[in-house]
């Protein structure tokens, strides 16, 4: 929706009650755009998600205040939708999320033109606004802008944690554990609508339930989700490395429908920079904690995040990193350059990394990583895997491993002249041939 132009719209007739829902950022704000969605659709809107129709009389955006690059592309997709309105070709536009929860009072005296401002934890007082009322009985009911057959899972709200670098608390609130038999319900009505993959995310993971249960609860939650019948993968992301729950491991070893996956977030390597960062952990101890969980879920997939160009990196500390990288040799690797976020810890130091700098290193991270992959990748070759297909385009159907996420891991390509899957089931899979980030195969018969 955001290239959208608004040519077209100006012979239609914009309908008063129905409202399109344009999402920008991560999983979470997916999660809850979708949840608003819902709440409109019992209310009786008509509703769509980043809608090509160009006919709603509504728009909400749901925006991402994370980095630099995600706030200027919020306030750019504000601005389009404001210039809409000008043009009659929307009647009201609303602004809810993380950017809007920063950021509101800047806001509304730059762009006025928006009808109201939201923040992550407004939705009863959005939908108030609307003349809609909130529907407690909705227990994650909701709307899904995925295919059906995988959905994310916020399992919680808000962070505890003292990372320097990140906004996140700010935007998001104090963590707030969602209770499980709450989750379980939500996932008993995704899977009777026909998921079969859930995506547990939240700021997060790992320190579910200590606000609740007074323990870090995840194992059990993992435990009681896979008791729901029709639900066959569930994936773990956004696991914090400090006080990292071991239980955790043994869930995911021993039943098989919890994913031999861990997206795991580790930021440096360096101990300085760990220290700097208010990552509560040592070289040493991040190092253990990677060969522990290995030890302990022979052959897992590991994904983590890392950040170029924090205040004070030195080349030492880079070139720390990439041996680190090197030797750790993980799965799956994804990187951010350092973005200088006001009343963040880290905003009193000087941003003292050159903005080619950052995106140098950034950059000799990824080429690390992409040979990497590649070497992984090609002992894949002759393997079968159990595959999820979630799409086709082209010549091919595209599907997963247990090994792999929507949007930010591999793909596996099979060949839809030779073989025919159904979207949103699974089929084994033997790998012919193998990429830096993508293998094919032909289905088993």
């Amino acid at each position: 929706m955001r290239s959208t132009t608004f040519a077209a719209m100006k012979t239609k007739t914009l309908k008063k009650n129905k409202v399109n829902v344009v999402t920008l950022g991560c999983s979470k704000n997916i999660f809850d755009s979708e949840v608003l969605m819902g709440q409109l659709k019992a209310n009786k809107f008509e509703v769509e998600h980043e809608s090509t129709e160009s006919d709603a009389g509504i728009v909400i955006i749901n925006t991402c205040g994370f980095i630099d690059n995600a706030k200027q592309e919020s306030i750019d997709t504000i601005l389009q939708f404001v210039d809409a309105k000008e043009q009659g070709l929307v009647e009201k536009v609303m602004v809810t999320g993380c950017l809007s929860e920063r950021y509101k009072d800047e806001l509304q005296l730059e762009i006025p033109e928006v009808d109201a401002w939201f923040g992550t934890r407004d939705l009863p007082r959005l939908l108030k606004t609307l003349k809609a009322d909130y529907k407690h009985e909705l227990v994650g009911e909701r709307i899904l802008t995925t295919p059906h057959h995988y959905a994310y899972l916020k399992i919680s709200e808000g962070c505890d944690r003292p990372c320097s670098f990140c906004a996140i608390p700010l935007m998001r609130g104090k963590h707030i554990s969602t209770p499980i038999e709450d989750l379980v319900t939500q996932a008993r009505n995704l899977a009777k609508a026909g998921t079969r993959e859930l995506m547990i995310i939240a700021q997060d993971s790992t320190y579910y339930g200590l606000d609740l249960y007074g323990k870090r609860n995840l194992g059990e939650l993992l435990q009681r989700l896979s008791d729901v019948d029709g639900i066959d993968w569930i994936r773990l992301h956004y696991a914090f490395p400090s006080g990292f729950p071991m239980d955790v491991l043994k869930v995911m070893r021993e039943n098989p429908k919890v994913c031999n996956y861990l997206d795991m977030p580790l930021q440096h390597i360096t101990d300085n920079m760990l220290k700097s960062m208010k990552r509560g952990t040592t070289k040493q101890k991040t190092i253990d904690l990677v060969n522990s969980i290995r030890d302990e879920v022979p052959g897992i997939t590991l994904r983590t995040t890392l950040i170029a160009g924090y205040p004070g990196e030195t080349e030492q500390d880079h070139e720390e990193m990439l041996e680190w990288i090197e030797n750790t040799r993980f799965d799956r690797l994804g990187i951010f350059t350092y973005s200088h976020e006001e009343n963040t810890g880290a905003y009193k130091l000087q941003d003292d990394v050159p903005a080619e700098d950052k995106q140098r290193r950034a950059s000799a991270v990824m080429e690390l990583q992409q040979g990497i992959s590649f070497d992984i990748n090609q002992t894949k070759v002759g393997q079968e895997f159990k595959v999820l297909f979630d799409r086709k385009e082209g010549d091919y159907f595209i599907g997963r491993t247990e090994g792999d996420s929507p949007e930010v891991d591999n793909e596996v390509l099979v060949s839809a002249k030779s073989d025919y899957v159904r979207i949103g089931d699974f089929a084994q899979v033997k790998i012919d041939k193998a990429e830096e980030f993508d293998l094919y195969g032909t289905v088993v018969k």
